[in-house]
């Protein structure tokens, strides 16, 4: 394919993202699978970057993982979305940015719906005066909370206290990316770079000063799928998909992954702990495991905020070997203590994973 070609596909998978006036709704699973990256994306936008992103304590869950469930029909997931913009209109904002990717793809879908079958729009409208008297207006620009993250990485980097460096070899670090699916795959083009080539995490890292690792099962999905998860009959088909993307990236020294689902963050953390106890096998170095990232929190890190504050000791791999490689600076006694600096105590430890 000639140069100019490929500019053209790259150029038609950008998205224009405004650089301010945000109206930030929260994921409902994110919240307890790492509350501090949402609380971070916050302190990061307005404190540390100045931008204007509002959020309201009065939005509910989309209904995402309920109608990717089949628990509820789309019609039912389409009100409860219409809420989440008549919120948004009546706060005066026009740009829409999900923390979820669930979410994030939910809302494309259901906006692209409604371009397709205007009809069906009309009536989810009348439904939701029906049930609470509200309006809305379509968002102007809808964008992934890893998007604007991205947007802003180079003023991230201008402000960074570590960077992605190893400080024993001056080497970057050897990072993966992994993407949720529903950023990238439901619909490519309004992602960064769609489906086989996105941008948004690589971008980030490689503007931090780490190197970016291909590996053959790079964009395979971690495995949550859902009904593969929430039936507990099914949970060996989550971990069989996660444990073939370790297999993949094993002989690439790997050592650290960034996702943007909380479910991939999650899940690739967790059934690490999973395998090793059931293989006695682990990835990464000396037998830590590989630690996984969200892109708050290594933004985070980036910009000099304690890993405890990021809730970094709530990931089941531990990231003490990666803190220590790029130089953070950590108090290692202050990682089990609570609100007040009130001891949690220490859980207990796998058998084969190690950590602190």
């Amino acid at each position: 394919m000639i140069y100019e070609g490929k500019q053209k596909i790259w150029k038609d998978y950008q998205k224009e993202i405004p650089d301010d006036h945000w109206y930030y709704v929260r994921s409902c699973i994110r919240q307890n699978f790492f509350p501090a990256s949402e609380r971070k994306f916050t302190d990061i936008t307005q404190q540390m970057l100045g931008k204007d992103v509002y959020e309201t304590p009065y939005h509910t869950t989309c209904g995402g993982i309920a109608y990717h469930c089949d628990a509820i029909p789309q019609e039912t997931v389409m009100t409860i979305v219409a809420r989440q913009f008549a919120l948004m209109t009546e706060a005066g904002y026009e740009n829409y940015v999900p923390s979820c990717v669930t979410s994030f793809g939910n809302y494309v879908e259901i906006l692209e719906t409604w371009h397709e079958f205007p009809e069906l729009e009309t009536r989810i409208r009348e439904q939701l005066w029906k049930a609470c008297r509200r309006e809305f207006k379509k968002p102007k620009y809808l964008a992934h909370t890893s998007d604007l993250i991205y947007h802003w990485r180079n003023e991230i980097a201008e402000k960074a206290r570590v960077r992605l460096i190893d400080k024993e070899t001056g080497e970057p670090v050897r990072m993966a990316e992994h993407i949720g699916c529903h950023y990238a795959k439901m619909f490519p083009s309004k992602g960064i770079g769609g489906a086989e080539y996105p941008y948004v995490l690589a971008g980030m890292i490689e503007s931090w000063g780490g190197q970016v690792v291909d590996y053959p099962e790079r964009r395979h999905c971690c495995g949550y799928g859902f009904r593969q998860y929430h039936m507990k009959a099914n949970r060996g088909y989550c971990v069989s998909n996660t444990h073939k993307k370790f297999e993949s990236m094993e002989p690439y020294g790997i050592q650290a992954i960034l996702t943007n689902c909380p479910g991939c963050c999650y899940f690739m953390d967790r059934w690490q702990y999973v395998i090793a106890e059931q293989t006695g096998k682990t990835y990464g170095k000396d037998g830590f495991g590989i630690p996984v990232f969200t892109y708050e929190e290594l933004a985070g890190l980036v910009l000099g905020y304690d890993p405890w504050d990021l809730g970094l000791q709530l990931h089941q791999v531990a990231v003490e070997p990666f803190l220590d490689r790029i130089g953070v600076e950590y108090d290692p006694k202050a990682k089990y203590l609570g609100l007040n600096r009130e001891d949690i105590l220490r859980p207990e430890l796998p058998t084969n994973l190690k950590c602190f």
